[in-house]
């Protein structure tokens, strides 16, 4: 391979050795934290414009990658020579990022690197020229040139490159600040809007292509328990995502402050619940986690789910009867790998049905019928007398309540 010459491997070092010692004297001298509110604004655009420059480099270096790993013969491939099954693990491993930020590098390179003629050798223009000058200039970084090319890409081959590259201009122009309306430079997420309103615009008839895209890569996905929870990954349909979102909205919006200290939780079975803070302390993502747990209890319960083993969809939880007397212990959730606590068995056990099972070692020697603690007529009862959710201003339907007594059964 052709070396590019001492002088710009110099030029890094001497970059890297810089940055380095602004590092350690900013740590050192806590120069951040002395700044003014004027200063560190400053200081941290700064920062952020000679990120966007790395980022260039870094973009043009991960674009060699691909190129030099396309030959047809394995052995002479970047890749190869260097131990790697495929650009992104190459990527990860020489700039220690993950596999998703090297995925990004990866696309970022595509859409704005010039490409290289097989015959002449020569520089051929770049998928989105004025969105790579943006990007050699330091104005847009990784972000903001996916933020511009992904949504104009997505239109391809429907609609022209030509097209394309002159909605991207005017998009680059949002980012320098040089728009019609003389807005401030754009972040990556406005860019995003402007570039998908353009691409909506270019791509009439590109809805259906869309939705059929949409529908192969829908999914849905639980993780490998932890000690910590289940990850949840997956992509859903647009509007299976605005089902759920109406469900949360339905559950998160305000609707009154609670400053009742005598108010009650949910419609009660016994006298009432456990007074309900003023202030609800959960974040959003655990208040959605709590209103989907609630619409999986719902649907559960419904009776319009298919059976398993000719009963409706149950969780069903164990626990051992001295540790539930205790109070100690774990119980165990079928279908989870992690014990959950008595606690947990026992808040599940009220809304729900307990039977109760006798063993020795392993062998069944009793089976109790099932005992709701709270059987379908009492709770007819309490959603007539309650009419729902007793919380003043909640408005929550009986049936998306639970029933708890204020005294454990």
């Amino acid at each position: 391979a052709m070396s590019n010459g001492p002088d710009w491997t110099h030029a890094l070092d001497d970059l890297h050795t810089q940055a380095a010692a602004l590092v350690r004297d900013a740590a050192s001298e806590r120069m951040l934290e002395r700044a003014t509110e004027t200063e560190l604004a400053q200081q941290l655009a700064s920062i952020a414009a000679f990120a966007r420059l790395a980022e260039a480099l870094l973009v043009d270096a991960v674009g060699e990658v691909p190129r030099r790993s396309e030959q047809a013969a394995r052995d002479e491939r970047m890749t190869s020579h260097l131990g790697c099954r495929d650009a992104v693990e190459l990527v990860q491993s020489l700039t220690r990022v993950g596999p998703q930020t090297a995925a990004r590098l990866l696309r970022a390179a595509k859409a704005v690197r010039p490409a290289v003629s097989d015959t002449t050798g020569e520089a051929l223009d770049a998928p989105f020229p004025s969105v790579r000058a943006a990007m050699v200039d330091g104005t847009i970084g990784v972000d903001g040139i996916l933020a511009i090319t992904d949504p104009l890409q997505a239109t391809a081959p429907r609609v022209s490159a030509r097209a394309r590259r002159e909605a991207a201009d005017i998009v680059v122009a949002e980012a320098r600040g040089e728009g019609p309306d003389a807005a401030p430079p754009a972040c990556a997420a406005l860019l995003k809007i402007h570039a998908q309103t353009w691409a909506l615009a270019l791509d009439q008839d590109g809805a259906e292509p869309r939705e059929r895209a949409a529908e192969r890569k829908r999914a849905l996905v639980l993780g490998v328990a932890s000690p910590d929870g289940v990850p949840v990954r997956g992509l859903l349909l647009p509007e299976v995502a605005a089902q759920l979102q109406t469900i949360f909205d339905a559950h998160l919006s305000p609707k009154v402050a609670f400053d009742d200290p005598t108010a009650a939780c949910t419609a009660d079975g016994g006298d009432a619940l456990p007074p309900l803070p003023a202030r609800d302390d959960r974040t959003r993502a655990q208040r959605q986690h709590d209103a989907l747990a609630a619409a999986l209890h719902v649907a559960a319960s419904s009776g319009l789910l298919p059976t398993i083993g000719g009963a409706a969809p149950t969780l069903v939880v164990s626990v051992d009867a001295d540790d539930l007397a205790r109070g100690t212990g774990y119980a165990h959730a079928q279908g989870c790998d992690q014990p959950v606590s008595v606690a947990v068995a026992r808040h599940i056990a009220c809304g729900g049905v307990i039977q109760r099972v006798t063993m020795q070692g392993e062998r069944i020697v009793a089976i109790g019928t099932e005992e709701r603690v709270f059987n379908r007529h009492q709770r007819r009862a309490i959603a007539l007398r309650d009419g729902g959710c007793i919380i003043p201003g909640c408005g929550t339907p009986a049936g998306w309540c639970e029933i708890h007594h204020v005294t454990e059964h």
